[in-house]
């Protein structure tokens, strides 16, 4: 008989409600024996009103009980909440009175585990779990309930159905070379196989776009002194994280917050300004500066639009050549100054993916910066076949080689060669896109996705 395991399913600290979750064959058994209230008949998915009490009959605290009947569960198997005030201790003598009751602690992530196994998921299913729960802002969050309905796997599903169609008939042309079965050409498992390979290009595409909206899109002011970097930040944080004075120098090290733009989560970075300096602490900070400004996925390069530009500005712009570049001119409402040959100059000098004049001061200008900023990262990020985004590191690497594996089975078909050798690639590729949704999975991975749950999911 499979276990009963248990776990704490609401984060420790103190909150309004705590849950213990249950699952398993005694899942009921042991709602019984602590909940001192329960009637000898449950009747799944209503809830119940009673104390929670350990093996000596002790009351440990109020809680609501939950039962619901396999197979209708998150996991498949019998499931009983209890529902208590949300007391590290009072879970923890609930936890152990369960235990005691007969079930184990769970391992991490092994209710959604046994949720996989039980066919309730797939495993990209199982995988939009915990990055849903980590979702820092609106888009990530959106992405990975798309995935937790299932529309990655039912699209890779659809791709192996294609490609297995594909092998079937390789086999018939194999197997019955002289029979009088209806044969299909080289030209036709070719058509075929490139608009798969084609779909699984698109979904590589999009996890370019998938990484940083998961993880967050890492941006670096920079800029000389007193052009307004400090304000922009605080601008888009919509607060003062950074000290704003006119005296050079006031930002002496990188400042690191993180906000949202779009719904995307962005890690800001504020640098110091890059000069030269005899400051010994100030050095340290241009230093720290040009490393951020080295792992940024887009500088964003502040100057003084009511001046000239210095010299300063255009070793700054040298800098961070090769970098993606929103050039940002501030203090628009000064009235702006800038020669058209020194603005064409520092643009020659940038790979430049947008220009913003504005005053980073006003709420409209910030609006202006933001949105560019949006717009530099969604403009031309490619969804799948199937409105998918990709998200995720390990299905990156599978799609990459499956492709690559229907890649070289496209290649041996133009060649003519024999039709037994592009098979194997084509079934590789149909092999390899089953990892993704756990139909060939092996237990390594299987171990490795689910270590990085918490216990009680």
């Amino acid at each position: 008989m499979a276990d009963t395991i248990a776990a704490i399913a609401t984060p420790l600290g103190e909150g309004g409600v705590g849950i213990v979750r249950v699952s398993g064959p005694n899942s009921l058994s042991i709602m019984k024996s602590i909940y001192r209230e329960c009637p000898d008949e449950v009747i799944p998915r209503h809830v119940y009103y009673g104390h929670a009490v350990d093996n000596k009959g002790t009351v440990i605290d109020d809680m609501v009980s939950i039962y619901m009947k396999a197979p209708h569960t998150f996991t498949g198997d019998d499931v009983v909440e209890f529902q208590a005030h949300g007391s590290n201790v009072s879970l923890k003598l609930i936890l152990r009175s369960v235990i005691a009751s007969g079930a184990r602690l769970a391992d991490p992530g092994e209710f959604t585990k046994n949720a996989f196994l039980n066919g309730r998921l797939d495993l990209s299913q199982a995988e939009a779990v915990i990055d849903l729960i980590k979702a820092r802002s609106e888009k990530p969050l959106s992405i990975a309930s798309e995935q937790l309905n299932g529309s990655l796997g039912q699209e890779i599903i659809d791709i192996r159905n294609h490609i297995k169609d594909v092998l079937a008939q390789m086999a018939v042309n194999i197997d019955f070379p002289d029979e009088d079965i209806e044969q299909v050409s080289y030209d036709e498992f070719l058509a075929e196989l490139m608009k798969q390979q084609g779909r699984l290009g698109k979904l590589i595409k999009s996890a370019e776009f998938g990484k940083l909206a998961r993880e967050g899109i890492k941006l670096a002011l920079v800029g000389r002194t007193n052009v307004g970097k400090s304000s922009l930040m605080n601008g888009l944080l919509g607060e003062d994280r950074a000290i704003v004075t006119n005296i050079p120098g006031t930002t002496r090290d990188t400042i690191e917050e993180s906000a949202t733009i779009g719904g995307y989560p962005i890690v800001i970075v504020d640098t110091a300004g890059i000069r030269d300096t005899d400051d010994v602490i100030e050095q340290i900070g241009i230093e720290r500066s040009k490393s951020q400004i080295d792992i940024a996925d887009l500088v964003v390069m502040v100057i003084d639009g009511s001046g000239c530009l210095e010299d300063e500005d255009f070793e700054i712009a040298q800098h961070i050549e090769g970098k993606q570049v929103l050039l940002v001119i501030n203090k628009e409402d000064l009235g702006i100054n800038i020669s058209e040959s020194e603005f064409e100059r520092i643009k020659s000098i940038l790979n430049c993916k947008g220009v913003v004049y504005t005053t980073v001061k006003t709420i409209e200008g910030i609006g202006r910066v933001r949105e560019a900023i949006e717009n530099i990262f969604t403009e031309g990020f490619v969804k799948s076949d199937g409105g998918n985004i990709v998200t995720n590191e390990r299905h990156k690497e599978a799609l990459v080689r499956a492709s690559e594996s229907l890649t070289q089975g496209i290649e041996l078909l133009e060649m003519c060669e024999p039709l037994e050798i592009a098979e194997i690639e084509a079934r590789d590729a149909f092999q390899i896109l089953g990892e993704i949704i756990g139909e060939t999975a092996n237990e390594e991975i299987l171990d490795t996705v689910f270590s990085k749950f918490c216990l009680g999911k």
